[in-house]
């Protein structure tokens, strides 16, 4: 598999190589030492989602308080989404921004996020169907969420009408999340993934 660096800070696209032949195809993935060698530290693996979306349907922006916030490695079984990754943490370089990357069942490209990001998809086809690998379980008193047609952030979703759950579209926008504390440090998360990384292994470029 080949794992690049978003340009956000802590995210990646993982790649997998496909071995097909008229019977099928097999791949890895997810390996969880080459991850490890790319992010400095190995995903604790805590919890396991799955979701299914109609054509047209935005989820998110979702984010977790840090500590100990929840990373999630995620991708695209069925279907075909613009998975978005945005960077909410407060003072980093990066704040603000927005990144896309189409997952789907021909590529089978995964996103990885790091705690405090992001994250957020919109459906592409009917039956979109996600899996998530995740490094905590669901804490509903940790988990938050910033609109996702919020202008500041304006994220270039490919759909006229976003169809958004009651939650998302009642979500704060990006300023008053940020204004009511609500957003994650970007040195706390930083310095939260440093603790994660085993001794004698080197810091990542990415984090």
């Amino acid at each position: 598999m080949k794992i690049r660096p978003l340009g956000i800070e802590g995210a990646w696209e993982i790649t997998p190589q496909q071995h097909g032949d008229p019977r099928g195809l097999f791949m890895e993935w997810y390996r969880f030492d080459r991850l490890a060698e790319a992010v400095g530290h190995p995903l604790r693996l805590a919890q396991g989602n799955l979701s299914v979306s109609a054509r047209g349907v935005v989820r998110g922006i979702h984010f977790a308080d840090v500590p100990p916030g929840q990373a999630k490695y995620v991708t695209c079984v069925r279907g075909a989404v613009l998975d978005v990754v945005v960077d909410l943490r407060v003072g980093s370089p990066t704040f603000g921004r927005w990144e896309g990357v189409r997952l789907d069942d021909v590529d089978r490209r995964a996103v990885y996020l790091s705690e405090g990001l992001g994250h957020g998809f919109c459906a592409l086809t009917d039956d979109a169907t996600l899996s998530y690998l995740c490094s905590t379980t669901y804490n509903p008193t940790g988990e938050h969420a910033v609109h996702p047609l919020d202008p500041e952030l304006g994220i270039e979703w490919p759909v006229d009408e976003p169809q958004l759950s009651a939650r998302d579209a009642a979500a704060p926008s990006l300023a008053q999340a940020r204004e009511s504390g609500l957003l994650p440090d970007h040195a706390t998360c930083r310095s939260y993934v440093a603790s994660l990384r085993p001794d004698g292994m080197p810091q990542s470029a990415g984090n």
